[in-house]
């Protein structure tokens, strides 16, 4: 079969590998479509990040290369030996994650903190960038008719953004702002729509990304024309209530930090690739406090749910699709050239 496999950095190879197989307790499925993540985009132009390289994944045994994308949805093909919760024909997602299951945070129900944790896509075991995937029941999903196959592809991303409001302190009725409004910070002021946010703030510079932040109903702040916490802080009378930093860059997490009020938290929910400096006294003389989230844990359903009810809609945040022959050129070079690109679909054939 086809699939997109990552060698190092900057360069990705699409090449025909063996499909994989229906081991028991393993479902296999065939792709439909996969989205690409910001953290595929690290991996490709900062890597490795999370794919091992050299020494093998101590859950999948495997390392570089391996098969990318673990934002997918697809239909079920085939079942292994002892699997009865699937059958072919279901629709599908997955999620993408490896957890030992017997280190102290599996141990406590935190299987996304898990010593060992590898994502399906990165750690290995197979990849959404490809015709079929084999995951393990445990970790399949089905999706309901009403839910489309692309709307599928986007049950992953969007649970990072309702597992990070979640694992926040934010109330109904609460402020908050949203610094970046990429696919995850787009996806961020959904879940706190849902979550009953009174006030949504997006800090973001493309004018593109700005407008659908605007149609999702965030209240806009453009860095070029404001300063930004200066504004925040008039706009909500002394800060907002919580502040999500999805940008990964380093003064933007300044910035959010000190745009909540006193009392208020800052949830980190990007990857850095370097280091963000931070002056202690700006959490210690105003209370604040400051979280990070990796991933997500038992929120798949909610927000299977949550789609069913119009939440994290594929039409407002897809702009592109694409096949998976064309997805070096037309998908990872594309968003790092055209910055008005939200989330980009590849279709598996």
């Amino acid at each position: 079969m086809k699939a997109l496999r990552w060698h190092g950095q900057k360069d990705l190879r699409l090449e025909n590998i063996e499909e994989p197989a229906a081991k028991p307790g393993k479902v296999k499925i065939k792709v439909e479509w996969c989205g690409i993540c910001g953290s595929d985009l690290h991996e490709y132009t900062a890597g490795p990040i999370f794919i091992p390289e050299g020494t093998p994944h101590p859950l999948t045994g495997e390392k570089a290369p391996v098969t990318m994308g673990h934002e997918f949805s697809g239909q079920v093909v085939e079942v292994g030996e002892g699997v009865t919760k699937f059958k072919t024909g279901d629709r599908v997602t997955v999620e993408p994650i490896f957890a030992c299951g017997h280190c102290e945070a599996c141990k406590a129900g935190y299987y996304n903190l898990c010593s060992s944790m590898g994502f399906l896509g990165l750690a290995g075991g197979g990849g959404g960038f490809s015709e079929y995937v084999a995951a393990d029941e445990a970790m399949v999903h089905k999706i309901p008719d009403n839910i489309s196959y692309e709307q599928g592809a986007l049950v992953e991303p969007s649970a990072v953004a309702l597992h990070a409001v979640r694992q926040s302190k934010l109330k109904v009725g609460d402020k908050a702002a949203v610094f970046g409004a990429g696919p995850i910070g787009l996806l961020v002021i959904e879940a706190l729509k849902a979550s009953g946010a009174s006030e949504i703030y997006a800090v973001e510079l493309s004018a593109e990304r700005q407008q659908k932040a605007t149609e999702l109903g965030a209240i806009v702040i453009n860095p070029k024309e404001y300063d930004v916490v200066e504004e925040i802080r008039k706009r909500t009378n002394g800060g907002v209530d919580v502040a999500f930093e999805v940008t990964g860059v380093p003064p933007v997490f300044t910035q959010a930090l000190n745009s909540t009020r006193i009392g208020g938290e800052l949830m980190i929910v990007s990857i850095f690739e370097k280091e963000a400096a931070l002056h202690p006294n700006h959490v210690v003389m105003n209370e604040r406090s400051i979280k990070g989230i990796i991933g997500y844990r038992n929120v798949f359903p909610a927000v299977i749910s949550l789609m069913g009810q119009g939440y994290f809609s594929a039409d407002k945040l897809v702009t592109k699709r694409i096949k998976l022959d064309d997805v070096i050129e037309e998908g990872f070079e594309a968003l790092l050239k055209e910055k008005n690109h939200v989330k980009i679909l590849v279709k598996a054939e």
